[in-house]
Formats: C-alpha cells, structure tokens, sequence
C-alpha cells in the first residue's frame, strides 16, 4: 500500500528521520516506514510537510515546474505597514538571489497551536500571510529581514490546496483520494 501523510511539523524537528547530533526527527512522530519529506522546513520552523513512499508524486511536488504555491503565516517583530511589504510584492528584495515575486499581506494574529518554547514577548509583533511560488532555503526569513521585519515564527499552513486543518503539532493524517489528485 503506497502511504500519502500530511504532517504537522512541530518546532525545532528536523524534516529527517535520522540527526547524528540526537535532535527530534521525524522518526519520533512518523511510524509509517518507508516515507520521505516531500520538501523540508527548517528545524525552527512549524507547519504542514508532506511524506510518501512513491517517489513520483514526491518528485512532483518538488519540482518547481509544478509550481504548487506554499502559503506561510509569519510572526514579524515589528508593526508592519503596507510600505514596509510592498517591495516583497514587487521587487526582488534578496540581492544576488533570483526568486520569483511573492504574495504578501498583513493579517490579524491566527489562532495557531502554542509553541512550547514561546516567541519572545518584548517587542511589538505583527503577522504575515505570505505565499511563495518556489521555495529557496530561508526565503521567507531572508526576505522579511530584508525590509526591516525579522521572522520570529514560521508556519507553512498550505501547499497548493492541500492545508492544514486541524492538525496539531506533531499530528499526522492519510491524505484523501482527491488531495492525492490534486497534486497531479
């Protein structure tokens, strides 16, 4: 039986299932055998990764011919101004990096899962629904900090159609038949 899992990636677990350096993996919390990460977050990041065992459908969601848009929620330190994300929406904003443009906006805070290690609580904070078109290491952590608004938490909440939901941090569910097709 081929295995499809959307996952909940919790803080500070590597997208891998092995770490020589005996952090959290995902070996802790997938006990489906065979399945890769389509994709990573990096190890301070939180959100939806996807996992299989068919190498096909991995490649796909990769690839970015596909172009499958990864929508983020980002907690910014700082009170952004539509100024201050504009140049994310219409410009390269990362010099020597050749990214495609992005969509930004200023959202109130989401009713998110609380983190066990907190965002620090001194300075004044805002969020951002941001969706990328391709996913270069730290994008959206380089391109915040680019315009002034450093990333303080990083939550992927959707690849393409597929979201989410209601999974909790650490939570993992088969993908349905049409989530499946969708990738296609």
């Amino acid at each position: 039986m081929t295995h499809y899992l959307a996952f909940y990636k919790p803080d500070e677990v590597l997208s891998q299932f092995t770490d020589k350096a005996g952090r959290d993996t995902l070996k802790n919390y997938i006990s489906v055998p065979g399945v890769y990460a389509a994709g990573r977050l990096d190890f301070h990041s939180e959100g939806l990764l996807v996992l299989s065992d068919e190498g096909a459908f991995i490649r796909r969601l990769i690839d970015p011919r596909f172009s499958h848009p990864k929508t983020y929620l980002a907690q910014v330190e700082g009170r952004a101004t539509e100024d201050m994300i504009r140049p994310i929406k219409e410009r390269i904003v990362l010099p020597g990096l050749q990214t495609r443009l992005a969509q930004v906006e200023i959202i109130p805070e989401p009713p998110l899962s609380p983190r066990p290690r907190p965002v620090r609580g001194y300075h004044p904070t805002s969020w951002l629904k941001i969706v990328l078109f391709e996913g270069k290491k730290h994008q959206v952590r380089r391109m915040t900090a680019a315009v002034g608004l450093p990333t303080l938490r990083l939550v992927r909440v959707a690849i393409g159609a597929l979201e989410l939901g209601g999974l909790k941090p650490g939570q993992s569910r088969e993908l349905t038949h049409d989530e499946i097709r969708a990738f296609n």
